[in-house]
């Protein structure tokens, strides 16, 4: 396993960070089926290949997935040697404030997070949506009282628009607050519309990416059909992904995918993490893994260097979608 400097800070992560959007996800999903039993041992797992860098959220399956980690991963690692990152911002009630990004439900979250890890702090705290009526100032402001108050280390966003990020990092600076140093967004070699903006505002700012879905929903693995579902429980059981939903130059990213997975002695999905990896913004692609062979074969890739040749070939299909107008 690599490690290296998240963004322009001294957090040192691994360059692969293991995801939690399945933990405590059973019964809810056919392809997510891990509570304490079964996750354990990929936390273990994990450790043994020299991951340290976790992510999961307090809207993942309602604040289970922290548990899982508090119960299990907290147990099995000394805290100091790993990274944990979550994020706050999606919906956990009914109630007006169990919500968004404002001050009284921010802080009160913040409190149930470390109780739910098993841990005194955090070591990257994210946006994980804004929300249309808290102001920037007042959210930016909320999360440097945090950091200052010792429950969290380091600040960061998640999928948002690339002007509003720019906000968060130029209200830091002026203010003199807590600045972001990486961003969670989605982007793989079938989905890089936020190539032009955002890459390249984290490039100039000195914020590290930790992109989720680095495959795609396990389509750059190479096991989809062209007709809908696949070889693997998730292809079978995702209900978001429909026929119809890849395009002919998704297709053709694949195949490439293949040839030089092929060529390498690799597989496509290894090809597909190594690819993020030699982009510049690059700190560590967060994946899931349903089984423990997965985990091994996205370790083997960070040590995976593609030529610019392969890269080029890889990114030549793809075609651009339109930006949404309005």
């Amino acid at each position: 396993m690599k490690y290296g400097p998240l963004g322009r800070s001294g957090l040192i992560v691994s360059r692969l960070c293991l995801g939690g959007n399945s933990w405590g996800a059973k019964g809810r999903r056919g392809w997510g089926k891990f509570d304490v039993d079964e996750s354990r041992p990929y936390f273990r797992k994990a450790l043994d290949l020299g991951i340290t860098f976790f992510d999961t959220a307090d809207a993942y399956n309602l604040g289970r997935s922290e548990e899982i980690i508090g119960e299990t991963l907290m147990k099995l690692a000394r805290r100091d040697d790993i990274v944990i990152s979550t994020k706050v911002g999606l919906k956990m009630g009914d109630g007006p404030n169990e919500s968004g990004m404002g001050r009284k439900h921010v802080m009160a979250a913040i409190d149930a997070q470390l109780r739910r890890l098993q841990t005194d702090y955090i070591d990257v705290y994210q946006v994980h949506r804004l929300d249309p009526h808290t102001p920037l100032e007042e959210m930016m402001d909320t999360l440097d009282g945090i950091v200052r108050s010792g429950k969290v280390r380091y600040i960061g966003g998640s999928t948002m628009p690339a002007y509003k990020f720019a906000q968060m990092v130029m209200i830091s600076e002026w203010k003199g607050l807590a600045r972001p140093i990486c961003m969670q967004n989605l982007y793989n070699l079938i989905q890089r519309e936020e190539e032009p903006e955002m890459n390249r505002l984290c490039l100039e700012q000195g914020v590290g990416l930790i992109p989720y879905s680095p495959l795609a929903r396990g389509f750059l693995a190479g096991n989809r059909q062209r007709e809908g579902g696949g070889a693997t429980e998730r292809a079978k059981n995702d209900t978001v992904v429909k026929p119809g939903t890849y395009r002919d130059c998704d297709w053709a990213v694949v195949d490439r995918l293949k040839a030089i997975a092929a060529a390498r002695g690799a597989t496509p999905a290894q090809i597909a993490l190594a690819w993020l990896l030699s982009k510049p913004v690059m700190g560590a692609p967060i994946m899931g893994a349903t089984s423990l062979d997965q985990l091994e074969s996205a370790a083997a890739a960070t040590a995976i260097a593609l030529t610019a040749d392969e890269v080029a070939a890889l990114e030549q299909p793809y075609d651009f979608r339109p930006a949404p107008q309005g």
